[in-house]
């Protein structure tokens, strides 16, 4: 994720004005707080929820069986 520094909030700024944290958002697409100078949550449109990645159970497998068969060797030795 690329963060524009233009989106980044202190953890206090955002307590005590979240309507600029929100137009933020609006604007921007997304808005990093940052808690103790490193940044700690992201907000964003609930739409945008929606639309992010999820890996669903049949890629997890798909890359467990690469993983498995890349290093079955060890795997093997390790199984003695």
């Amino acid at each position: 994720m690329k963060v524009n520094i233009n989106n980044l909030v202190s953890i206090s700024e955002a307590n005590q004005n979240f309507s600029k944290v929100a137009r933020l958002v609006d604007e921007n697409g997304s808005a990093v707080i940052l808690k103790n100078n490193v940044p700690r949550y992201v907000l964003i449109e609930y739409s945008q929820l929606e639309n992010e990645e999820t890996i669903g159970d049949e890629e997890v497998d798909e890359v467990a069986k690469r993983v498995l068969s890349k290093h079955m060797k060890a795997f093997e030795e390790l199984a003695k």
